[in-house]
């Protein structure tokens, strides 16, 4: 039965929202805890809080996985547009009075696809700040970052492991990636084209391969997707890839292709502990974009 019309009703706190958001799209209450900054105990509290106050689970938990319920999925739609409304209400009285420079670092794939969304919104919504762009390897833009050379960053960074100061922007798997039709996987040693050292698709690859002991070799290096695109193309070698960023002439290979799962990663943010006005706003829009992109499926 339907409570009365004159039952008061719960309010939902943002922040215990923004939590359950983090749990949903990294499928961990320990990954979540670190994307929010708070205890994995906290986290449980503040779910069991929310289960509380709607009557309903939303979330099924077993040793292996956590996972939205039918009542979690439709909560989430829900939890992203009131943190986004948030946001923009709150942004309506702040943004006014803010101005400067946001020197903002991204890896190159990122760079491509996430960027140009970024900083047209940000521009429409904060014409008083400039923003200045890097492009590099995710371990040199740590590097940048901790010599005060940026005020914040975009990191592909293990699933496995994530800094105190990182806040997790999306998870997703690594596949492998061929052409259409193509036979590269089938050779041997397996071609493989590699970003260069530090990359986490990269580690998490030959981890792979090396537990499965196909042997392989390096046939293709580059430090952008790009590069990586064209020898898949070509069909001169498999790459691991975001399984976003597989689409068109490419196609996921797996297990059924001789070749092993990889796992995922997370695309990480990391702001500067003394952080401005300017740079805290410019990581609001970082987050509100990656929610947008999520809901569109683009993610």
């Amino acid at each position: 039965m339907n409570a009365p019309l004159n039952h008061p009703m719960p309010l939902l706190e943002l922040d215990v929202l923004r939590t359950f958001v983090a749990i949903a799209d990294t499928g961990s209450f320990t990954v979540a805890a670190s994307a929010v900054f708070r205890t994995p105990s906290a986290v449980s509290m503040q779910i069991k809080k929310l289960e509380e106050q709607l009557g309903r689970s939303v979330f099924k938990r077993d040793a292996r996985a956590v996972t939205l319920t039918i009542d979690g999925e439709m909560l989430l739609g829900y939890a992203r547009r009131m943190l986004a409304i948030n946001r923009e209400a709150v942004s309506k009285f702040i943004v006014p009075d803010i101005s400067g420079v946001v020197r903002l670092g991204s890896p190159d794939d990122y760079g491509e696809r996430v960027l140009p969304t970024v900083l047209k919104r940000f521009a429409q919504s904060h014409p008083s700040i400039a923003v200045d762009v890097v492009i590099d390897q995710s371990a040199s833009l740590r590097r940048r970052l901790e010599d005060r050379r940026l005020d914040i960053t975009l990191m592909t960074n293990s699933f496995k492991t994530i800094a105190p100061d990182a806040e997790v922007l999306l998870t997703e798997p690594i596949v492998w990636a061929g052409a259409k039709g193509g036979c590269a996987h089938m050779r041997e040693p397996l071609p493989v084209s590699l970003w260069e050292e530090g990359c986490a698709w990269r580690a998490g690859a030959l981890e792979a391969l090396g537990q499965m002991g196909r042997e392989y070799r390096v046939a293709y290096m580059s430090a952008h997707t790009a590069g990586q695109r064209s020898a898949i193309l070509a069909d001169l070698a498999v790459a691991p890839l975001p399984k976003s960023f597989v689409a068109g002439d490419l196609v996921v290979l797996g297990e059924e292709d001789g070749l092993p799962d990889i796992g995922n990663y997370n695309l990480v943010m990391v702001v500067a502990p003394d952080a401005s006005a300017p740079v805290l706003a410019a990581a609001d829009h970082i987050r509100a974009t990656f929610e947008a992109f999520r809901e569109s499926g683009r993610f």
